[in-house]
């Protein structure tokens, strides 16, 4: 029989984990219509992400842009995840990241817009 996967609320509190080894818990968006996951450019730079592996042409709420895309590691649900981010200017944003379909899909997770899930970090949920 197949794992019973984790299924994930709108939010999430997750840990994102970068080159220098840095960590930083914070609370994300879940975003099901993102195909690339999102963090904003001073939380990259505090986590100093990068290099820059490309450019991507993305389509957002605020219309569309060329954003530079890095990766990074992200901790949730008692998963630790590599993918890749676009990083943008999320400033006036609630959220200072934003998890879409590249991390939901790694990780295997359900979404259940009814379910508070920002209280599963670390959590394995079986």
């Amino acid at each position: 029989m197949g794992e019973e996967r984790v299924i994930l609320g709108l939010t999430a509190n997750v840990i994102l984990i970068g080159n220098n080894l840095k960590q930083k818990e914070v609370t994300v968006r879940i975003d099901t219509g993102a195909t690339t996951s999102s963090i904003d450019e001073h939380l990259a730079n505090e986590l100093e992400l990068g290099p820059i592996m490309r450019q991507k042409t993305i389509k957002s709420a605020s219309g569309v842009e060329s954003r530079d895309i890095v990766e990074a590691k992200v901790k949730i649900a008692g998963k630790q995840i590599t993918a890749e981010f676009s990083i943008a200017n999320r400033g006036n944003l609630t959220y200072t990241a934003l998890l879409g379909q590249n991390v939901l899909i790694a990780g295997k997770f359900m979404v259940d817009p009814l379910k508070d899930s920002s209280k599963i970090l670390g959590e394995n949920r079986q």
